[in-house]
């Protein structure tokens, strides 16, 4: 057993030990698993653990058709888990769209179906700490507010009471590298990942590399900062509530409503992240931060009533009292007859 344990086993066991609600013992866990290095680090680490967490482990792989090779990639992932006693679920992407989005969204899709079926709470992935510098330098680029910089979160709910984690946001991807090699573990690549014309494989191969150069150590502590804001997140997130809760009216417009001489009498550091906090709760995104200070511009009673288009189909609308969501079809339909 000893060539199978190594610091990484040890990181990760001791990080499950102290947080012991991420992967709970006994659980069933949904690996998702492209076949990559860090997917397959992921394999490598919790099979090799799960003698001492007790998991039951379901593999589940996702072929998006976009590569000719994909499909016998699929099957030899397939055979390789069988071969080791891991029972694997490969799904073929029927009516594939190229674009990362919707392959993202037809992925976990699948995976929530197949974690429902199999009374899974735990969808996993081999998300690394590279992955999430990424991810924080993309949204900074994007002009991003602070909430987006922390998004690759360790958990997150996926559907109900299903959650997807990611218990290797604290590795690197040279680690996952040198996992694979240690334990003699299969990769199959993804040429996509290196094709320039994907803004995040830009960041990974010409942007991080130079960071590292500087700054040695530079991926890791980026994806370290992710972390500390998203625990900040998580305590201002109850005195945003408490500040809302003193905001809120009930309307004849809408079940709840934002005093607007009160909310726009507010620092506007704090409009900033109540307001995302209070559209967020309903499922709403503002975009980036150029278009947040736009609105927030606008709301100040001596401009008079207004509105915002946002996405899914709402809008934020306005009068000297009161901000309220609506539908984009009634809030046109109020203004023609004003």
């Amino acid at each position: 057993m000893a060539e199978r344990w190594s610091d990484l086993h040890r990181r990760l066991h001791q990080q499950l030990l102290q947080q012991q609600d991420l992967l709970p013992d006994g659980e069933p866990l949904l690996l998702a698993v492209s076949g990559g290095q860090d997917s397959m680090a992921l394999v490598g680490l919790l099979n090799d653990l799960k003698r001492l967490h007790h998991w039951q482990l379901q593999l589940w792989h996702g072929n998006h058709g976009w590569r000719p090779e994909a499909e016998q990639q699929a099957r030899e992932l397939q055979a390789w888990a069988q071969d080791q006693g891991l029972p694997i679920q490969v799904d073929d992407w029927e009516s594939p769209k190229r674009d990362e989005a919707s392959a993202r969204d037809w992925r976990y899709g699948q995976l929530q179906t197949h974690a429902q079926r199999l009374g899974c709470r735990r969808v996993v992935t081999g998300h690394t700490a590279s992955d999430r510098s990424e991810t924080v330098l993309l949204q900074l680029a994007r002009g991003s507010h602070r909430r987006g910089l922390s998004s690759l979160r360790q958990r997150r709910t996926l559907s109900g009471t299903i959650e997807l984690v990611r218990p290797l946001l604290g590795f690197s991807r040279s680690d996952t590298a040198q996992l694979c090699q240690q334990l003699g573990l299969p990769i199959w690549l993804d040429p996509s990942n290196s094709d320039p014309r994907f803004s995040r494989n830009r960041i990974r191969h010409e942007v991080l590399p130079v960071l590292e150069a500087l700054h040695p150590g530079a991926s890791e502590r980026i994806s370290q900062l992710s972390e500390r804001l998203a625990q900040e997140q998580d305590g201002q997130g109850q005195l945003e509530e408490l500040a809302l809760s003193n905001l809120e009216r009930s309307s004849p417009q809408a079940q709840r409503a934002l005093h607007r001489r009160s909310f726009t009498a507010l620092a506007l550091s704090n409009q900033r992240r109540l307001l995302h906090r209070w559209l967020g709760i309903r499922g709403i995104s503002l975009g980036n931060a150029e278009q947040l200070e736009h609105l927030l511009h606008r709301l100040p009673p001596k401009h008079g009533p207004g509105q915002w288009d946002l996405s899914r189909g709402r809008c934020l609308r306005w009068d000297r009292e009161l901000i309220w969501l609506e539908n984009s079809h009634t809030a046109a339909s109020a203004m023609e007859t004003v």
